[in-house]
């Protein structure tokens, strides 16, 4: 799932608070509008692998760094060349719903 189609999810979080969800992991993303850029593929910016690794964990693996990054992300992140691809859950992360 791309990162457009989970903020459209009913019930997903707002990009402010994907935001304050990604600085629980370590992310250095500065605003708001630099989430909206990756959403909607500005100039077909993405994340940095340390933005990506905070979305996916900010989305309960709801986005994975796969998604975000589908060009390269086996040289950035080669063990999960090996792992397969887990199925996406049936319900939205419970951090979405608070």
């Amino acid at each position: 799932m791309d990162l457009n189609e989970y903020l459209q999810l009913e019930g997903a979080p707002s990009v402010c608070e994907l935001r304050r969800r990604m600085a629980l992991y370590g992310s250095p993303v500065k605003s708001d509008a630099q989430i909206r850029q990756w959403q909607h593929r500005y100039a077909r910016r993405v994340p940095s692998p340390v933005n990506c690794v905070a979305i996916e964990y900010a989305t309960g693996g709801r986005v994975t760094r796969k998604d975000l990054r589908p060009h390269d992300w086996a040289c950035i992140w080669p063990e999960l060349a090996c792992q397969p691809t887990p199925l996406p859950p049936a319900t939205l992360h419970p951090a979405d719903t608070e």
